[in-house]
């Protein structure tokens, strides 16, 4: 009997402690909105375990008391907040803050009740082509699709070569950015299209005002913005394929893209095109040497969450493209000859091939990124980014010796590294500051055998910015931005020593000449530039469907 006493006080000796644990603590805290730091009132807070709950006060203030020394899970929801999970370990009576993202254009899923605008923007200057517009283009290019914006045309070289043109303005007036990474390629000339593919974006952008100081004080006609899709952090996997056929060129386009996402926020995904053209056709001709080939890959890695994320992004086009035989000229005779003409002066039986005069560009850009948000601020963004854009030119007027060889080839290099601050913190208040740099190579292969085109040059770049948008009431936004930015030029050209001593140059620039060759002088002008740029505007917005 003695025996069992002792083995069943044995047995109640672990319980006491667990009967005296006293559940006395509180827990108090506020939950705050995660930029300006102003209370949110109507909280809920709930200890999971527990079944407890507390809803917050006009402070944002909340308490929940008779809680133990323990670990607990809290659940904090608010009805225009995204829920938060936050883990709390309690050995006293403890004070915590919560922050809550309350701005709703930043929620990751939304429910939709009614009808919404897709096209609806901030910008006070701004025009959205949204997916379903960009599928209807996917077999064109992009100055076909931006046409459907107002105020936007082209200016077109043959069925191929098109440049967005902004009232007027084209070329390096224009700014594109791929995947905000500003596009270097050979933009001087109105044959020399951009070197993108427009099955890459999930929708166009078109940015003008104060906005638009942020990539660049030249862009004087705007920004072009071609953006890849916002990846939501669950478990998925989706694809889409779209196959185009085209009667005149008597081909087609196939476009295809797969994407993986995890509810961790990392994702992968990888999209291909290639659209092939034979020669186009006239109501009574044939338009001899117009087809075109086009082939664009691009893929991107990355991790993101509202707090920090980061992203790999690399994309690769090439196109050879025709030019229309009976369009190229070698003097006046030829030109006015052909003005005269009713049909082409060459016309040939349709075919593929791809002949002379044409072009053949290759474009790279790899791009490295990564962002944080921090509480009672805004977001912080660092970028890296570099492109090699090289382009073939091959002319009909060769000798049998030359053909086969280009008669231009450049290589266009570009390192670029970015860094902004946009502060959100304020509810009708928004600013953002920036700096840039760049280093760009030009090099034109002397082994063409024709005078460059364009001389080789370095270019180093610095710039920085600040923008506000600034909501006065709910009719009334004012923005306004200032840039400055500096360029050096360190270029080397060749001049023809005849030419430079008819124009006088051997008195004026006698210093820039680094090497005699006889017939040519080497010169190496280095040009400095400084650029301040500035802009401010006001949108009205009445009741009703008008917006000034």
């Amino acid at each position: 009997m003695m025996r069992y006493l002792i083995v069943y006080l044995f047995l109640l000796v672990p319980v006491f402690p667990a009967l005296s644990q006293q559940c006395d603590l509180t827990l108090r805290g506020r939950v705050v909105d995660y930029h300006d730091r102003t209370p949110l009132e109507g909280a809920i807070i709930e200890v999971t375990a527990k079944n407890r709950y507390a809803q917050t006060d006009a402070d944002g203030n909340f308490e929940i008391s008779g809680l133990c020394a323990e670990v607990y899970e809290l659940q904090v929801s608010h009805p225009q907040c995204r829920t938060v999970f936050q883990v709390v370990e309690l050995e006293g009576d403890t004070e915590i803050q919560i922050s809550l993202e309350h701005h709703i254009q930043e929620l990751e899923e939304v429910m939709v009740l009614g009808e919404s605008n897709p096209n609806e923007v901030r910008s006070l200057a701004e025009a959205v082509l949204q997916e379903d517009v960009l599928e209807q283009f996917s077999y064109a290019s992009l100055g076909d699709a931006l046409k459907n914006i107002s105020g936007v045309s082209s200016v077109n070289t043959g069925a191929n070569i098109v440049k967005p043109v902004i009232q007027g303005l084209y070329g390096s007036r224009v700014l594109i950015l791929n995947n905000n990474v500003r596009l270097q390629d050979m933009e001087w000339g109105e044959d020399h299209a951009p070197n993108i593919d427009l099955n890459s974006a999930e929708k166009v952008r078109l940015i003008k005002g104060a906005s638009a100081l942020k990539y660049g004080g030249d862009a004087i006609g705007g920004v072009i913005l071609l953006e890849g899709e916002r990846f939501v952090p669950r478990d998925s996997l989706w694809g889409s394929t779209l196959l185009t056929g085209i009667s005149n060129g008597r081909g087609g386009s196939l476009s295809s893209e797969i994407t993986k996402s995890w509810e961790s926020g990392l994702y992968a995904t990888l999209q291909g095109s290639f659209r092939r053209l034979g020669d186009l056709k006239a109501p009574d001709y044939q338009l001899s040497n117009t087809g075109n080939r086009q082939l664009g890959i691009s893929m991107e890695v990355g991790q993101r969450s509202f707090e920090k994320g980061w992203s790999a992004y690399y994309s690769f086009y090439d196109a050879d493209i025709a030019i229309l035989r009976a369009s190229h000229i070698g003097n006046i005779d030829d030109l006015i000859r052909s003005i005269n003409t009713q049909t082409p002066e060459f016309i040939f039986p349709f075919t593929y091939d791809l002949a002379e005069p044409r072009q053949e560009v290759t474009h790279h850009l790899g791009k490295a990124s990564y962002y944080k948000r921090f509480e009672g601020l805004g977001k912080w963004e660092l970028q890296y980014d570099f492109q090699r854009n090289q382009r073939f030119e091959y002319d009909v007027n060769r000798t049998q010796s030359d053909l086969g060889r280009p008669s231009i080839d450049l290589v266009l290099s570009t390192h670029s590294a970015s860094t902004s601050l946009l502060v959100d913190r304020y509810s009708d208040l928004e600013l953002e500051f920036g700096l840039m740099g760049r280093y760009q190579d030009n090099f034109a292969d002397p082994a063409t055998g024709v005078r460059r085109l364009i001389p080789d040059y370095e270019r180093y770049e610095a710039g920085a910015f600040a923008a506000a948008e600034w909501k006065v009431s709910p009719s009334w936004i004012l923005d306004a931005g200032a840039r400055f930015d500096y360029s050096r030029i360190d270029a080397r050209k060749f001049y023809r020593t005849s030419r430079w001593i008819e124009r006088g140059y051997d008195e004026e620039f006698s210093d820039l000449v680094i090497e005699d060759l006889g017939t040519q002088l080497l010169v190496n002008p280095v040009l400095d530039f400084n650029n301040f740029s500035a802009t401010t505007g006001a949108s009205y917005t009445p009741r009703g469907a008008w917006k000034w």
